[in-house]
């Protein structure tokens, strides 16, 4: 069963900080040569795809962190310092991702879908921020997972 919820855990963890790396590593420089609205409607495309998948790892990532949490640490007391670490910006992670779904992602569809370019762009460079940290955050929880261990 462990093996099971680690895979979970895991490829959960990869895919949403793989999905920010290149949303804002990759596809983000690619679409500023498009014109505004081509460029706001690909990225309203884009999350639209990519958020609900999120969304899944939203939920995937806890259920599956507590359940190792508690059955291989008995609970909070037993775990080591780095899985703490883990569990705590995990949570950074999620927070941050509710906010910029439920306020700068709805503005954002809402101006594109009135045509209002220019406050389309201000959501967007808005959501671009956040990723930006959730990505900082990600890649800082990746190592200490693969690493804490060794370290902490």
């Amino acid at each position: 069963m462990d093996s099971i919820l680690i895979a979970l855990h895991l490829v959960a963890a990869a895919l949403w900080v793989g999905g920010m790396f290149f949303a804002h590593q990759a596809q983000r420089p690619a679409a500023l040569d498009l014109d505004p609205p081509l460029r706001l409607g690909l990225w309203v495309r884009t999350f639209k795809r990519f958020f609900p998948w999120v969304w899944a790892f939203v939920i995937i990532l806890p259920i599956t962190g507590y359940a190792m949490l508690f059955s291989r640490y008995g609970g909070f007391g037993g775990a080591p310092v780095y899985i703490h670490i883990m569990q705590g910006f995990g949570w950074v992670m999620i927070v941050i991702f509710i906010k910029l779904y439920f306020l700068s992602f709805q503005r954002l569809k809402t101006a594109v879908a009135g045509q209002d370019f220019k406050s389309g762009a201000n959501h967007l460079a808005t959501i671009r921020r956040w990723v930006g940290i959730n990505l900082l955050i990600g890649v800082g929880v990746l190592a200490v997972a693969s690493a804490g261990r060794f370290l902490i």
